[in-house]
């Protein structure tokens, strides 16, 4: 396995703040190159450069390194980046979903062409889901799957925002495609997302799966507070429903972090957005109560890895955290 992700460079993502983004980056990696490469890319050779001297001063080995002179518009690989496939053969592929930067911005055509270079740097094939002859957009952050026929999303992402994404296209179309892309079987439809999150509800800041028939589920428990009934209206509808093979599924109620504000901004923090590696799980902290409750959940539900925290409260700040920032490459063999 190794991770895929883009070192920071867009300013306008972290106003005022991105001075300390490239050394959050750096404890990343830190901990990511003692069990896999990791892949970075930079936009250029000067990049490249400042990229090296933050990795070099923490003590990185370059041999798990392996940086890809790309230009991306931002960094949100989890996203932009391909969702990389590997079927019961072992044998690996790409999918290529349409990017257009949460209808948000106008810059997106670099991070577009992500998943193609991704294709040509690793000899990996790579396919383009369409929907009535036009690419599908699609974030990764916006589904979960299990590995065994099970993927999680929200309405309000796919459904309640079809402007943003894919106008006309409906619950049932989206299922036929995660069928046919995916190899989905069932689909397990929460409501909202957190407060704070501007990708309207993506479900790698509230639900996880942990094991097949296992889900984490992000759970507020101030009465009064904005997230609490939305997350208690997702956990009511989660406990209600089952697997492939009609059992309960086992849900793990994990906790909010207490809110987040910057410059008057509510923030999307959460545990949540936690990011499975080679016998590693990095979880976003955030000086919070909370944090050791939710390690410690964490640690128990996976006790062959090593669960770390790395410190989010400036990088929640660009309105993302760990498993938004990186992409997974499972290990594998060539379709």
């Amino acid at each position: 396995m190794a991770t895929w992700l883009a070192w920071p460079h867009e300013a306008s993502d972290w106003p005022g703040k991105i001075s300390p983004i490239p050394w959050v980056y750096t404890e990343i990696v830190r901990h990511l190159h003692r069990r896999e490469v990791v892949h970075i890319l930079v936009n250029d050779a000067k990049r490249e450069a400042a990229a090296s001297r933050c990795l070099q001063k923490s003590g990185i080995k370059f041999s798990k390194i392996q940086f890809h002179r790309w230009p991306t518009d931002r960094v949100w690989t989890r996203d932009s980046g391909p969702t990389f496939l590997v079927n019961e053969h072992g044998q690996r592929g790409l999918l290529d979903w349409h990017f257009n930067a949460w209808a948000k911005y106008d810059n997106w055509k670099n991070d577009d062409q992500v998943p193609a270079r991704v294709a040509k740097a690793t000899g990996l094939p790579i396919r383009q889901p369409l929907f009535n002859g036009k690419r599908v957009v699609l974030e990764g952050g916006s589904i979960e799957v299990n590995g065994h026929g099970l993927l999680l999303t929200t309405e309000e992402c796919l459904l309640s925002d079809t402007q943003c994404r894919n106008p006309g296209v409906a619950r049932a179309d989206y299922e036929n495609m995660f069928g046919e892309y995916l190899g989905i079987k069932k689909v397990i439809w929460l409501n909202r997302g957190i407060a704070g999150d501007d990708t309207h509800g993506h479900i790698d800041d509230l639900a996880r799966f942990v094991g097949p028939k296992r889900i984490v589920l992000a759970v507020e428990s101030n009465p009064s507070e904005e997230n609490y009934q939305p997350l208690q209206e997702n956990l009511e509808r989660l406990r209600g429903m089952t697997d492939l093979d009609g059992s309960r599924l086992e849900v793990i109620p994990l906790p909010m972090p207490s809110p987040v504000v910057f410059s008057g901004q509510r923030l999307p923090a959460s545990y949540a957005n936690f990011y499975i590696a080679n016998g590693l799980v990095l979880v976003p902290t955030f000086n919070d109560l909370n944090d050791r409750k939710a390690l410690g959940i964490l640690a128990d539900l996976f006790p062959d890895r090593d669960v770390i925290g790395i410190h989010c409260g400036d990088l929640v700040y660009g309105l993302g955290t760990l498993h938004c920032m990186t992409q997974q490459e499972p290990a594998g063999n060539v379709l």
